[in-house]
């Protein structure tokens, strides 16, 4: 495994994309390096990792970034961080979902794509809704940085009854006790701008 700590530029503190700490409980980004002039998200499938990190929470407000990837290289445009984990919902109902990203996202709940932020743009917000059951679900965000110098990735979470925040995994652990029950995505309103 590559060691590395994915940071940016501080205004006042460095956002960090990940490190190489593990969590289980967190999401696991696989970092890939794209060629110049890429569009959209990757195929992952079919290229290979430059190096693996962990986060619980996507939270790097639109900024400029140019220390690259210490540990990895010097890289701070063209790359690509597919995360992924796992995540347990006990209040069942209608959760919105905000991904804002400057390049292209997209987040998917058991494989279902819930929103589509894709292609080359600046930091851009779109929200969707999705109707989930209890229990597990398989959680994903795949982030793409093209051309230097902007970068932005957060992901928020409005579950039912509840206001705006920043999406952590860390606020939908199973609970002990608790048995491995899959959970359901239904009734996915598609994303708009917000």
């Amino acid at each position: 495994m590559v060691a590395a700590t994915l940071c940016a530029q501080p205004p006042a503190q460095d956002p960090v994309f990940g490190t190489t700490v593990f969590s289980s409980a967190g999401l696991e980004g696989k970092v890939y390096f794209l060629s110049p002039g890429a569009q959209e998200l990757p195929r992952f499938r079919e290229s290979k990792a430059a190096g693996t990190i962990y986060t619980t929470k996507l939270d790097i407000s639109p900024q400029s970034f140019n220390r690259g990837f210490p540990g990895i290289g010097d890289r701070f445009e063209w790359f690509a961080i597919d995360y992924r984990g796992t995540i347990w919902v006990d209040r069942p109902g209608v959760y919105r979902f905000r991904l804002l990203s400057d390049d292209g996202s997209k987040l998917w709940l058991n494989d279902r794509l819930v929103i589509d932020n894709d292609g080359l743009h600046g930091p851009e917000p779109l929200t969707a809704s999705a109707t989930l059951s209890r229990g597990l679900f398989r959680l994903r965000v795949a982030y793409f940085q093209g051309p230097r110098f902007e970068l932005a990735l957060v992901l928020s979470v409005r579950p039912p009854g509840q206001p705006w925040t920043i999406f952590n995994t860390d606020d939908y652990l199973v609970p002990a006790g608790e048995g491995r029950t899959a959970g359901t995505v239904s009734a996915i309103k598609r994303a708009s701008n917000w």
